[in-house]
């Protein structure tokens, strides 16, 4: 007797094989392009706080520790696309520079702020 075996084929199995490889290379291009976005968002905040440094001039400014809490604040907000913290992180950091720049002595610029 001449029975043929019942099973997969082999072209089923090469289907569902290139089928894998392109899930496979679509989802490495998926997760790519979401890194690239936090490197983005992250580069946003990175220049804003670019800006704010400038204002700060040669004296008192906010400490490390302050710009690194406002660049997490504002891309946390970012990430979440919600305005209103993002405004408020700002102004939070805003208060805090005209806070330091009020001080006019290197003696005093102590706690959140740092000489410069």
């Amino acid at each position: 007797m001449d029975k043929k075996g019942q099973g997969i084929s082999i072209n089923v199995i090469i289907v569902a094989v290139i089928a894998l490889v392109v899930l496979v290379v679509l989802l490495a291009i998926f997760m790519g392009k979401i890194t690239i976005f936090d490197i983005g968002v992250s580069k946003a905040a990175s220049t804003l706080l670019a800006t704010k440094q400038i204002t700060y001039g040669i004296g008192c400014g906010p400490a490390k520790s302050e710009e690194t809490a406002f660049t997490k604040a504002w891309d946390a907000a970012n990430k979440e696309d919600n305005e209103e913290a993002k405004a408020f992180a700002e102004v939070s950091f805003e208060e805090k520079i005209d806070q330091c720049k009020a001080v006019d002595s290197k003696e005093t610029c102590t706690g959140t702020c740092q000489w410069r």
